[in-house]
Order: C-alpha cells, then structure tokens, then sequence
C-alpha cells in the first residue's frame, strides 16, 4: 500500500512538528486509506503503529 511508504509520513516522522507533518497527522484521521491499511496490518504491526503515533 501507499502508505507504507508515504513520502508525507516519512516528512513527519523527521519532525513530527512540521506543518507537512501536522497536515499528515490531521489527515489520518479521516482518510480511508490509512484506514484500509492499518486493516491488511497483522494484529501486533497495528498495534505497534497505533502506539507509534498515538492513534486510539
């Protein structure tokens, strides 16, 4: 999938507190994409992606 290998998410883990990293993170909160990508993760890489970016 795309977001395994999102330029985007690559800015913000560089710095999260950029504005490109900002817009990312506000954007994966709606985006279905992401979504369907966490879905195809086995249990414990989304588990692990949850923690890393502070996801519920």
């Amino acid at each position: 999938m795309a977001c395994a290998n999102c330029k985007i998410r690559a800015q913000y883990d560089k710095n999260p507190k950029s504005l490109i990293g900002r817009f990312w993170r506000l954007h994966i909160n709606f985006c279905p994409g992401w979504k369907a990508y966490l879905k195809s993760l086995s249990d414990e890489e989304c588990i692990a992606i949850k923690e890393k970016y502070g996801l519920k």
